[in-house]
């Protein structure tokens, strides 16, 4: 496609590295920079180092396995299916990383009853969401833990003094950034325009 636009030459490159230039870091630096790219198909994690990638690793769970998830969660606890759109709106709306029991805000889904076939509403909680979201969100800390453990020691203390960068429209799920923080001890800051 950019061929057939007129350009001359074009390069592939890993989208680890394409999500750290959008997101303004110099992957030229000699120090290591952590790069968390979470999109909607894959999460992309790497260290990156002389403009190269020094370690990575890509899961395929990122923010569509979420939307799932809630579907899944919403399906057995309510018996109750509901469309990808809607996990989605779940999700932006009161979908959570961290569990808070004093957040007593309640969103109203609808969807259809799976016992009787008729359209059905009801009151999920962010608690519910936090379930929901569990086990996606643990396999994204773990891949993330992974990389920040294989990481070659003279980077890793780059990485405590620079942070991390976290990319990717599910990057803005509310906590997520706190709970990588607390689990690998590196300052985590979201892109601006992620």
């Amino acid at each position: 496609a950019a061929l057939n636009a007129g350009a001359h030459k074009t390069y592939l490159i890993e989208e680890p590295l394409a999500a750290a230039i959008g997101a303004g870091i110099d992957i030229t630096d000699p120090g290591g920079s952590l790069v968390i790219d979470i999109g909607g198909g894959t999460t992309d994690v790497a260290v990156i180092s002389l403009g190269g990638i020094v370690i990575n690793k890509s899961i395929k769970v990122a923010g569509d396995a979420c939307d799932e998830a809630i579907i899944e969660y919403i399906r057995k606890k309510f018996n109750m299916l509901i469309g990808e759109r809607t996990a989605e709106e779940i999700k932006i709306t009161i979908g959570t990383a961290l569990l808070n029991e004093n957040d007593d805000r309640l969103y109203e889904v609808r969807g259809r009853n799976l016992i009787n076939g008729l359209p059905q509403s009801v009151l999920v909680t962010p608690q519910d969401i936090y379930q929901a979201l569990n086990k996606p969100v643990n396999s994204i800390l773990n891949a993330i833990h992974y990389i920040v453990d294989k990481t070659p020691p003279e980077l890793s203390a780059d990485l405590l003094i620079k942070g991390a960068v976290m990319t990717g429209g599910a990057s803005l799920l509310d906590g997520l950034d706190k709970r990588i923080e607390d689990m690998i001890g590196i300052k985590v800051n979201i892109a601006d325009n992620p």
